[in-house]
C-alpha cells in the first residue's frame, strides 16, 4: 500500500505537466528612442542602449518625406493612400543599408519608397555601451495623396446639388 501512495505522489507532478499548455508567444519588442533603458548586468549582446534616430527627430523626418516623396501618377489616379513600410539596417556609420519592403501598397509606391529611403541622410546610429552597432529599423513612408485631397476640397459643387435639401 505504501508503494501505491509513493507512485501517486511521484506521478502527480508529471500529470500536471502533461495538462499545461505552452505559454503564448510574447509580442516583439519595438525599439524606440523614448523606450530604451540600460539593462542591468549589461543585457543581451545585440541589444543597444540607445536607439538609432533620424537627424532632427520625427518632425524632421516628416519634413524630409514631404519634400522627397513623389506620389506616382497611377497611385494619384487610383487615390492610393497609406504607408509603405520599409525595413533597413542602420549601420555603424548611420547609413541605411539593405532596404526591403515589409508592407507595400502598389508596385509604383513600393519603388518610390525604396528610392526615398535610399536618399535619406545618415542617421545617428544605435549604440551599445557607447559603441555604434548596426540595428534593423522599420521606416513607414507615407503616401497620403495630398493633391487629390486638395482637389476634392476645392471642387465646385453643381447648383443642382446645392439646392438639394439637406446640403445647405
Amino acid at each position: 500500500m505504501r508503494f501505491h501512495y509513493l507512485a501517486i505522489l511521484l506521478a502527480a507532478p508529471f500529470a500536471a505537466l502533461a495538462q499545461t499548455r505552452p505559454a503564448p508567444a510574447k509580442a516583439p519588442i519595438t525599439l524606440a528612442p523614448g523606450n530604451m533603458k540600460l539593462q542591468p548586468g549589461g543585457g543581451a549582446e545585440n541589444r543597444p542602449d540607445k536607439a538609432p534616430s533620424f537627424p532632427g527627430g520625427e518632425e524632421a523626418m516628416g519634413d524630409f518625406f514631404a519634400q522627397t516623396v513623389q506620389v506616382p501618377v497611377k497611385a494619384k489616379q487610383a487615390r492610393v493612400t497609406g504607408d509603405v513600410v520599409v525595413t533597413a539596417t542602420v549601420g555603424t556609420d548611420g547609413k541605411l543599408v539593405n532596404p526591403k519592403i515589409a508592407k507595400g501598397l502598389t508596385p509604383e509606391c513600393n519603388a518610390e519608397a525604396l528610392r526615398v529611403v535610399q536618399a535619406m541622410p545618415a542617421w545617428q546610429p544605435a549604440t551599445r555601451r557607447g559603441v555604434p552597432v548596426p540595428i534593423m529599423v522599420q521606416v513607414p513612408v507615407p503616401f497620403d495623396n495630398a493633391a487629390v485631397t486638395d482637389f476634392e476640397i476645392n471642387r465646385k459643387v453643381p447648383r443642382s446639388a446645392k439646392d438639394a435639401p439637406g446640403l445647405n
